[in-house]
C-alpha cells in the first residue's frame, strides 16, 4: 500500500490533473501526469509553491467498466500499488508530479510482471521514471 503522503486524494489536485495532464497510453493501462514544475501558475492560493512542487502523488481509477466484481477491480488495484510502492521505496521516480493510472479491461488477464512492465515502461515514455 502507498504511503499517505503518496496518496493522491483531494478533489483540487483530481480536478488539476485532469484539466492540465498529459496522456500516455499503453496496451492495457494508460497513464495521465502532470508536471507541478510546469503549472505553477495553478497552485492553491494557501500551499508554498517550493514545497507543493517537490510532491510526488500517485491514484489509481479502477471503474465499473474494467469489471463489475468488486473483488477483481480490488486485485488489479492492489497490483498497480504494489508496483508503485515499490518504485517509490528504491527512490525510482522523479518527484514534482501527479500521476493517476486508468487501466483497461485487459488487464484483468494479466499477471503482476506484466502488469509492472507496463507501468514502468510508460513512466519511461513520460521520464518519470529514473
Amino acid at each position: 500500500m502507498l504511503l499517505q503522503d503518496n496518496r493522491l486524494r483531494k478533489m483540487r489536485d483530481f480536478s488539476l490533473i485532469i484539466k492540465h495532464g498529459q496522456w500516455i497510453n499503453g496496451r492495457f493501462l494508460d497513464i495521465k501526469y502532470l508536471e507541478l514544475a510546469k503549472n505553477q501558475n495553478f497552485f492553491p492560493k494557501k500551499e508554498n509553491p517550493e514545497s507543493f512542487k517537490k510532491q510526488l502523488r500517485i491514484a489509481f481509477s479502477v471503474g465499473l467498466k474494467i469489471s463489475k466484481s468488486a473483488v477483481k477491480r480490488n486485485r488489479v488495484r492492489r497490483q498497480m500499488s504494489e508496483c508503485f510502492r515499490l518504485l517509490v521505496k528504491d527512490n525510482k521516480l522523479s518527484i514534482g508530479y501527479y500521476i493517476l493510472i486508468v487501466p483497461k479491461k485487459e488487464v484483468l488477464e494479466k499477471e503482476y510482471a506484466e502488469i509492472s512492465q507496463e507501468i514502468e515502461s510508460l513512466l519511461r515514455r513520460c521520464a518519470i521514471l529514473k
